[in-house]
């Protein structure tokens, strides 16, 4: 499977699992998505459990809190991340708090979906990677998958939890891994390992980081599509990094980071969001927390800039392989 039909299977497995998971949001019914992540669940499970709505997230997310707390458990789309900002009030203040205000009496059990990233020449208004926001909101859960195999046990498990998650899908990963290495050939997912997806109910464990490259040298932290362009920039600079894939960035997995970065005594950082306030920051601050004595360099960072999206500078911005690369052999000059 490629990211497109891994997630479309999670969703069609806990349909069949749950008759109160309900599917909804602009285009989902019977377009199927703008990137047809939905396509043909409308037709299976009728137009009731999925089914289009208004160019309105405030509202999308407001009927789903209320949904929610009656019981339902609403899987809803925004088209892309980068219009998911008129939800945030309801999200943050209404979501998030539900449980605690309510001293456990309701809670809301809902998993906002929404594609993010670059990559794709989408400009300012398509390319957005605001995850760090979200994960300064306590009560919401932040979901980042790089793979198929990821992306359909983290949404199960996303959908199953009994709290909010916002659940970021990298575009750019949706037909195949990328490296940054704009200007050479697409791969297809179907020669990746993580395409051997199972067609029934697996569950991948939120708040659970993955190893997907061991190493000795350097801790690589990083999600998304940076998981890709990391391991592409260790295999050309020729250095032993641990990459990690956080694929939870909250929960995040601290031990996980703990036990590489004072096994490596080094860590280089990477996102796709702006820096300033980006969730790198806070990566940094966790390593910082943990592993201060244990470090042998200052820990590095590569981001996007602090701009909106570019389209015409697209791979300015994108942080590819050779800004990587640069960091990594930055954070092995120290000794």
């Amino acid at each position: 499977m490629n990211m497109i039909q891994a997630l479309n299977s999670a969703m069609d497995v806990m349909m069949q699992r749950d008759d109160n998971v309900v599917v909804f949001g602009e285009d989902v019914g019977y377009f199927g998505g703008v990137f047809r992540v939905t396509a043909g669940l409308q037709k299976k499970y009728g137009q009731t459990r999925v089914f289009d709505t208004p160019i309105a997230e405030g509202g999308i997310l407001g009927t789903a809190i209320g949904m929610g707390a009656y019981g339902l458990r609403p899987v809803v789309e925004v088209q892309f991340a980068d219009y998911i900002y008129p939800a945030f009030d309801q999200l943050v203040s209404e979501a998030a708090r539900l449980r605690y205000r309510s001293a456990g009496e309701f809670w809301a059990p809902l998993v906002v979906r929404t594609p993010c990233g670059g990559g794709i020449f989408g400009g300012q208004t398509h390319s957005q990677s605001p995850e760090g926001i979200f994960t300064h909101v306590c009560g919401l859960k932040t979901v980042m998958p790089s793979n198929p195999y990821d992306a359909k046990g983290l949404l199960i498990a996303a959908i199953e939890d009994d709290d909010p998650v916002v659940f970021f899908e990298p575009k750019r990963l949706y037909n195949g891994p990328f490296d940054g290495h704009h200007d050479r050939p697409l791969k297809a997912w179907s020669s990746h390992p993580t395409s051997d997806v199972p067609e029934g109910h697996y569950r991948i464990e939120l708040g659970k980081a993955s190893i997907v490259r061991p190493g000795n040298d350097v801790t690589v932290l990083c999600y998304g599509t940076m998981v890709h362009v990391c391991l592409a920039a260790a295999e050309e600079a020729g250095i032993d990094a641990e990459i990690i894939d956080l694929r939870t960035l909250l929960p995040v997995d601290v031990d996980t980071i703990e036990a590489s970065v004072k096994r490596t005594g080094r860590c280089v950082i990477v996102h796709e969001a702006t820096r300033t306030g980006g969730y790198g920051a806070e990566l940094s601050a966790i390593v910082q927390e943990h592993c201060f004595w244990h470090l042998q360099a200052p820990i590095e960072r590569v981001t996007g800039w602090d701009t909106p999206y570019p389209h015409a500078l697209e791979w300015e911005y994108f942080p590819g392989p050779a800004r990587v690369t640069a960091a990594l052999k930055r954070a092995m000059e120290v000794a």
